[in-house]
This record gives C-alpha cells, structure tokens and sequence, in this order.
C-alpha cells in the first residue's frame, strides 16, 4: 500500500487548503522537488479535475506529513515546535 502525504497550506489572511498525494520513493526526486518548491515564486497542484496554481506571496506557510526522509542540504533537522 502506497503512504499518502498531507499538504496543508496555510494562507496569509487565514485559511488553509489540504492536498493528499501518494509519497514520492525516490529520495533524490524528492529533495530536488522540495528545493525547486522553494525557489518558485507560485506552488502549482495539480488534482484530478483542475490545476491549482498558488501565489507564494499569500502562503504564511506550509506543513508537509510525514516529514520526507530526504531533504536538500540548508534545511534545519530535528527541531521541535514548542509553545
């Protein structure tokens, strides 16, 4: 059974989205497509009816779970939220 990641995009004016996608196995695809995300200036889903392109600007921001196991260099590692 293939894992299914969790999207939330939490926006600026204070709503969200959710997106569920199947998890990407090639971690080399996978870190170059959260490094190419974060150099856009737009995120673009594409669901199975319409194509979603999201202004960056408007995004406060993103959570991704679970977490990928791997990741371009330059991202903080085992941090924790704390109130």
């Amino acid at each position: 059974m293939t894992q299914l990641i969790m999207m939330f995009i939490h926006f600026t004016d204070g709503s969200k989205i959710v997106f569920r996608y199947p998890n990407i196995t090639e971690a080399s695809t996978l870190a170059t497509k959260v490094k190419k995300a974060l150099e856009q200036d737009k995120i673009v889903v594409q669901t199975n009816d319409s194509l979603m392109i999201i202004p960056v600007m408007s995004v406060k921001y993103i959570q991704v779970t679970p977490k990928p196991d791997a990741l371009p260099e330059g991202i903080i590692r085992d941090a924790e939220i704390i109130d």
